[in-house]
């Protein structure tokens, strides 16, 4: 068990016929004393400082372990928000894919559509063509026939009714 500043006070030495000088060896144990009051302060201080700065770095050492899972979440989340960032952009390229797929087909469908309306609206304009010159041609034919000069003259009995009355 270590001395403590109360020991040292409270030893008693033997007294010899010649020793040392009581005075001096009083004096000397007071500085000693005071000494080891001193040192036995300064080591309960900076055991009480170690002590202290244990909490404080059980403290900090708690906090890092917690911020190192902490990055270890916002790693893995933002991993996951990249993975499904992936995903769903994927799907939109696929879906805008099909759409694309689907107006070019309407398109071209309408195309063909539209193609078929434009030769069938020129056959019918052929044959309206046709059918409109075979008109004016039968028209024409009409007009040249002798018929058609028969109707210009007049008749032999009119004839003669405008020559009298001329005269």
């Amino acid at each position: 068990m270590p001395l403590t500043p109360l020991d040292i006070h409270n030893k008693e030495f033997t007294r010899s016929f010649r020793g040392y000088d009581e005075d001096e060896v009083n004096e000397f144990l007071d500085q000693v004393i005071k000494d080891y009051e001193t040192v036995t302060r300064e080591k309960k201080e900076l055991f009480d400082r170690v002590h202290e700065l244990e909490e404080k770095l059980s403290h900090f050492s708690s906090i890092e372990t917690t911020l190192n899972k902490s990055i270890l979440v916002a790693q893995e989340t933002a991993e996951e928000v990249k993975r499904n960032a992936e995903k769903e952009s994927k799907l939109i390229i696929k879906e805008s894919e099909k759409n694309a797929d689907r107006i070019v087909n309407e398109a071209l469908s309408k195309s063909r559509k539209v193609s078929l309306e434009i030769e069938e609206l020129k056959k019918q304009a052929a044959v309206y063509r046709t059918r409109f010159k075979m008109l004016l041609e039968a028209q024409l034919e009409m007009l040249h026939t002798e018929g058609w000069e028969g109707i210009t003259e007049e008749p032999e009995e009119n004839r003669y009714e405008s020559e009298e009355s001329r005269s």
